[in-house]
C-alpha cells in the first residue's frame, strides 16, 4: 500500500502524540496529574536559563501570556518556584525545584517503559530499524523546545535565531 507524504507526516505526528498521551496517563498514575509535553518543554527551558516569562515565551515560541499560564501551572504544583528579580521587582525569575527534576526523571523512565512496550509489540529489531531509518533520513532529537509555538505557526526564521537548548529536549 502506497501512502502519501502527508500520510507519513501524520503518522510521525501520531506516533509522537501516542507516546505523549500514554506518558501523560502514566505520569498521572504516578502522582503527576495533567502533565503535557509543554510542561516538560518548559521545565527543560527554565533549567537551561529561560528563567522569566519573556525568556520562556521565546524558547517555547508562544506568547508571554501562554508562558505565564504555564509557569503558573508549574509553580502551583511545586515544579518551579518564582521570586522577584533583585534588579527589577516587577519581573519574576523562576527555577526548577527538586520536584520538577523528579518529574523529568520519572518522565524519562516512563518513556523508556513505553519504548519497551513498542518493542514488545513490533519487535526489538523492527523498532531499532525504525529508529535507524529516521536517523538515516536526518531526523534528530530536536535541540529546540519550541514545538508548542511551531505547531501554532511560529516563524521558522525567528526560531532559528534563538539559542538552542542543549539538554535532551524530549517530552519525558
Amino acid at each position: 500500500m502506497s501512502r502519501s507524504g502527508a500520510d507519513l507526516a501524520l503518522l510521525l505526528l501520531g506516533g509522537f502524540r501516542a507516546l505523549a498521551d500514554a506518558a501523560s496517563v502514566e505520569l498521572a498514575a504516578r502522582g503527576h496529574e495533567k502533565i503535557r509535553p509543554v510542561h516538560d518543554f518548559a521545565i527543560r527551558a527554565i533549567d537551561a536559563g529561560a528563567d522569566t516569562a519573556s525568556a520562556l515565551a521565546r524558547q517555547l515560541g508562544v506568547s508571554k501570556q501562554a508562558a505565564a499560564k504555564t509557569l503558573g501551572f508549574l509553580e502551583e504544583r511545586g515544579y518551579v518556584t518564582g521570586n522577584a528579580d533583585q534588579r527589577d521587582p516587577r519581573r519574576r525569575r523562576f527555577a526548577v525545584t527538586p520536584e520538577g527534576h523528579a518529574l523529568l526523571a520519572t518522565g524519562e523512565q516512563v518513556f523508556d517503559e513505553l519504548r519497551d512496550r513498542w518493542a514488545q509489540r513490533i519487535g526489538v529489531n523492527e523498532l531499532e530499524r525504525l529508529e535507524e531509518a529516521l536517523a538515516d533520513l536526518g531526523i534528530k532529537t530536536p535541540s529546540r523546545l519550541d514545538a508548542p509555538g511551531w505547531l501554532a505557526g511560529a516563524s521558522p526564521q525567528r526560531a532559528s535565531t534563538e539559542p538552542a537548548i542543549r539538554d535532551r529536549p524530549a517530552f519525558h
